[in-house]
């Protein structure tokens, strides 16, 4: 279904099922050595989607490790960002020298649980489908983070959406002013994405 969102010089990989014989690095095995099993297959999962997305870039798997703010760290030169919820796991990467910046972003179409559309809608945004604006503002964050180093928040990034796209203003200073993106809701799922390519 990712596909759908990306360009074609986007490696994706997804899975809806976990993978449980995904062997891990000796480096990831470590941040999740005292994870509960759900949340070992999530990440052993997206960590297998993102190295056969590497494979199809033609590098070598190598591990992801959360960075800074629990931002994946991918090889030098290329881009990328990971999701996962439950029954669907992907990631997407780039050659830094072919897009800028990726972010992806995947929910279950469900109704946010009571309280979360009033803290992350801005008045303008309240129309929108809560699942749609939360992953919306998910992707956002995951794009603007690799380029800004600063966190943003919810309230920091105001949303418009048309038939199948979105746009993102920034409302606070930093390296870009908005984004474009595009999003799906299919089969019990919420994907959205941003793909910035270089100028």
């Amino acid at each position: 279904m990712i596909e759908e969102l990306l360009p074609s010089s986007v490696a994706y990989a997804e899975a809806f099922d976990d993978h449980s014989a995904v062997e891990l690095f000796p480096e990831e095995e470590a941040v999740i050595a005292r994870a509960v099993d759900k949340r070992r297959r999530e990440f052993s999962t997206v960590r297998y989607c993102a190295r056969q997305a590497m494979k199809s870039l033609g590098l070598p798997e190598s591990p992801v490790l959360p960075g800074e703010r629990g931002a994946p760290q991918w090889p030098d030169g290329v881009v990328g960002s990971m999701t996962h919820c439950l029954g669907y796991r992907a990631a997407a990467l780039a050659w830094g020298r072919d897009i800028v910046t990726i972010g992806i972003d995947a929910e279950p179409d469900e109704p946010l649980p009571e309280g979360v559309l009033d803290a992350i809608a801005l008045p303008s945004e309240r129309s929108v489908h809560g699942r749609l604006l939360f992953s919306a503002k998910e992707s956002v964050y995951k794009a603007w983070f690799p380029l800004a180093r600063t966190f943003l928040d919810f309230s920091e990034a105001e949303l418009s959406f048309g038939d199948g796209v979105f746009s993102a203003r920034i409302l606070v200073p930093g390296p870009v002013s908005g984004f474009s993106g595009r999003w799906l809701i299919r089969d019990g799922f919420v994907l959205t994405s941003i793909v910035v390519p270089v100028a």
